[in-house]
């Protein structure tokens, strides 16, 4: 099988890359992302208050739904823009079925119970389990960089921590929009205008760029809630009153035409590969997360399976 790389390395003689996974972080990424996760706050209301099935069934069912596709992006041996973006998609999902399940407790109200916890403490527990999965990240020997992501471990740990940031969000944005009393466009604008603040630091400091992606990507789902709930909520609220059912329905045709136009871009501009993964701290192979190939001959944009 021959593949050819859009901007391959440049390298003499032979040697072993992986095919990427995962995605290039740019404006269509971020798009996308928050898209998906909207539409993971949508469905699941749709499906946990609107149409009574509770938190603790749909907490269940969206899980196993996570567990399914994630498994097939692990076993994936390259980037499919479809795959990717319906993990995120049912991280979104689950993330709210959980964080409902937490906060308001047993039930369908969509509004905190007598067997809650409550917003604050579930943003707490979420947050301390962020950060250790981010430990155990940092204690296996892989990279942060989310772009240069080549070993399976090293693609797990990335998803349980989008997982759980997802779910971190969801309990967040409510946090903001109930607890805090800002509403649901308040919230909305108030998350956004932090938003800018990374967007301006990662152009004009020397803020680790990695730091300010996690932040965003974290960022980004309580954004995706309250946009949600600008979306579906009724106008008495602060929302545009489509609801969860109409609301849902838009967002996954903006989603699916984000998707295509991703895969049609990456279809004539392939994304490069990345060097046979090794530990940070020992220098030792890893296993791959893709397909590995190998550069060879006088023209090393032409690879071939190894």
């Amino acid at each position: 099988m021959t593949v050819t790389a859009s901007r391959p390395p440049k390298v003499g003689g032979s040697a072993k890359y992986v095919l990427r996974k995962l995605p290039l972080v740019t404006a269509l990424f971020w798009a996308l992302k928050i898209v998906a996760v909207t539409l993971g706050e949508t469905g699941s209301d749709e499906f946990a208050i609107e149409l009574k099935f509770g938190y603790v069934a749909c907490a269940i069912v969206f899980f196993a739904f996570f567990v399914i596709i994630v498994g097939v992006q692990l076993r994936a041996k390259r980037f499919y823009p479809g795959i990717f973006w319906t993990v995120i998609f049912s991280t979104s999902i689950v993330g709210t079925a959980i964080s409902d399940l937490m906060d308001r407790g047993v039930g369908h109200s969509g509004t905190v119970t007598r067997n809650g916890i409550g917003y604050g403490a579930g943003a707490v527990i979420l947050t301390s389990l962020l950060a250790i999965i981010f430990l155990v990240w940092w204690r296996t020997g892989q990279s942060y960089g989310v772009e240069k992501i080549a070993t399976r471990k090293g693609e797990v740990l990335y998803w349980a921590a989008i997982l759980v940031s997802n779910t971190l969000g969801t309990a967040s944005g409510d946090w903001l929009s109930h607890g805090a009393g800002l509403g649901f466009r308040n919230a909305f604008f108030a998350i956004a205008g932090v938003m800018l603040l990374l967007l301006a630091a990662h152009y004009l400091t020397s803020i680790n760029t990695m730091v300010l992606f996690w932040l965003a990507f974290i960022l980004t789902r309580p954004l995706s809630a309250a946009a949600g709930d600008s979306i579906t909520k009724p106008v008495s609220e602060g929302g545009l009153g489509l609801g969860t059912l109409w609301g849902s329905v838009v967002l996954v045709g903006v989603l699916a035409a984000l998707v295509a136009y991703q895969t049609w871009h990456i279809r004539r501009h392939p994304l490069d590969m990345l060097p046979a993964p090794t530990h940070r701290i020992t220098g030792q192979p890893q296993q791959p997360n893709g397909l590995v190939v190998l550069a060879h001959g006088p023209h090393p944009d032409q690879i071939v399976e190894v």
